[in-house]
């Protein structure tokens, strides 16, 4: 449909679809799915028309961001549920709330007295909710990250790291500790995760995160027929890793198992499967439960090699009931602070891999600025932030941040709110934070060879069931949501959902994320 006006695409569509009152209808085939959709390019009825589709729903909403014309209207004003999309509305509130240069500033606090180089006292890691802690920072200061994350690693393969050290935030903190005049803590190390509390997925979402509370096991193959190679990082005492991982002839059929904790130590991870000779390494995560004591060793190691003794134990679980009121821990003086990379790079992190616990942290952060501890009461908050800027807040009815089942949205609110974002003086910067079609994040290999590639930036959405009954996967959410630049030189918002298609197995996923990809980079061709 490229080269082909907004007019000639609406009269064509208006040939063949059904009119009330002279308006445009949808029209549907018997058996054959959608046979009209006005302003909708006939490719792309091609797309949404597959087997795979044919028990699902389309919904989407296209609106010119210059003229607020409706270009696309099917189902606009019907709730769907969305996945990770669901980041656009977190994200984006703390966006508004607090603009793309907002910074956040974690302490190490100290208790006690200074002689002599020796703390006769404790060190105390206040946690703020910095999502990287340093631990993704570029030279450049802006943040890295790697097109498909290592918060995405056990059920997607092809996840990597970035080459930043994840405990490079606790090595700047540990070395102004040192250039502080302190030689030695003659007390203890206690992390502070006192600003808020919360879960997702029923793990912790707690304001100290280093290394996202991820320990990564990368495993690289040997010759076929040998143990493969494994290595923990960040190597944090006193967590092991057991290999028990097979190497295998090339080409044969692999299973990498996601890790275990051994029965006979809460502290060593075991990982076993098989990899194939001459395949990529692989890289699989073990999610950390008691992230405060994981943060306390850390740091106090951190310590220990910028010259800094403690005499406490290191791998002891910390001791954060024994922490004074919150009041008095905020006016003691602090012996060292990390700058936060600035918002806009945090929610860049968030919204090119998806990051769920880190979009979710980020409605912590805006309940505890409230002075409240409780995350859930941040949905509230972000519902006041959302509507005191215009957004019809009943477009959308949400459990979280992040996007887990049990959230629906209206693609035209999604859309509604991408006009709002565009109107804002810091606009081109909201836009850099989105995944680009074909370029980066999760559409990296999405549409990469079409015109569209580099055009369109947009949030993914993914959720996936099961279909035990027939041996299937069910793929209950593909969204993607954002806005484009067309062939014509338009300036679009969309969303675009499909709910309830089935695929043979997990691979379909890709295969949905890049027909929604098609029907977007379809859209931005035919404008």
């Amino acid at each position: 449909m490229r080269g082909v006006s907004v007019l000639a695409v609406v009269a064509a569509a208006s040939l063949t679809a059904g009119c009330v009152g002279g308006t445009p209808t949808v029209t549907k085939t018997p058996g054959s799915g959608l046979s009209s959709v006005p302003g909708l390019p006939d490719a792309a009825l091609e797309v949404m028309n597959q087997p795979q589709f044919a028990s699902g729903r389309w919904v989407i909403s296209v609106a010119d961001l210059d003229t607020g014309e409706i270009l696309v209207d099917l189902d606009g004003d019907k709730l769907a549920e969305p996945g990770s999309f669901v980041k656009t509305y977190s994200a984006g509130a703390a966006w508004v709330k607090w603009g793309p240069d907002h910074t956040i500033t974690t302490p190490v606090k100290q208790s006690g007295t200074v002689a002599g180089g020796t703390l006769t006292g404790d060190l105390i890691l206040v946690g703020q909710g910095d999502l990287t802690m340093g631990g993704r920072t570029k030279a450049d200061g802006t943040v890295d990250f790697a097109n498909l994350d290592h918060n995405d690693a056990n059920p997607l393969p092809g996840a990597t790291l970035t080459p930043e050290d994840p405990l490079a935030g606790l090595n700047k903190l540990a070395a102004q500790v040192k250039a502080s005049g302190i030689d030695a803590v003659n007390g203890d190390v206690v992390v502070d995760d006192r600003l808020f509390t919360g879960t997702l997925a029923e793990k912790p979402v707690t304001p100290t995160i280093i290394n996202q509370n991820l320990l990564d096991i990368m495993v690289t193959p040997g010759a076929a027929g040998e143990p493969a190679t494994a290595a923990l990082t960040p190597a944090v005492g006193p967590w092991k890793l057991v290999n028990e991982v097979k190497t295998v002839a090339a080409g044969e059929k692999a299973v990498l198992e996601n890790p275990a904790i051994s029965p006979d130590d809460p502290n060593t991870i075991v990982i076993a499967g098989t990899v194939a000779a001459g395949s990529n390494p692989a890289l699989k995560v073990w999610e950390l439960d008691d992230t405060a004591t994981f943060a306390r060793t850390a740091l106090i190691e951190a310590l220990q090699r910028a010259g800094v003794s403690v005499t406490a134990n290191p791998t002891a679980v910390n001791p954060g009931a024994s922490l004074p009121d919150t009041a008095a821990v905020t006016a003691l003086p602090a012996a060292a602070e990390l700058v936060s990379l600035p918002l806009a790079e945090e929610v860049k992190y968030v919204m090119k891999i998806s990051y769920n616990r880190g979009a979710q942290a980020l409605v912590c952060r805006i309940a505890a600025d409230a002075g409240l501890t409780d995350c859930d009461d941040g949905m509230a908050l972000i519902q006041k932030i959302w509507s005191d800027a215009g957004l019809d807040t009943l477009g959308a009815s949400l459990i979280d941040g992040s996007g887990l089942e049990g959230n629906f949205i209206t693609p035209q609110n999604a859309v509604d709110i991408q006009t709002l974002m565009a109107k804002r003086p810091d606009a081109g910067r909201w836009k850099e934070t989105l995944p680009i079609l074909g370029v980066d994040g999760s559409l990296a290999d999405v549409q990469k060879g079409s015109e569209a590639a580099g055009k369109v930036f947009a949030k993914t959405g993914t959720l996936v069931g099961g279909d035990a009954l027939n041996d299937r996967v069910r793929l209950t959410t593909k969204t993607l949501g954002g806005v484009m630049d067309t062939e014509k030189g338009r300036h679009l918002a969309f969303t675009i959902i499909v709910n309830q298609g089935f695929y043979p197995d997990n691979s379909g996923v890709f295969e949905a994320n890049d027909d929604v990809g098609k029907v977007a980079a379809l859209i931005q061709e035919a404008y």
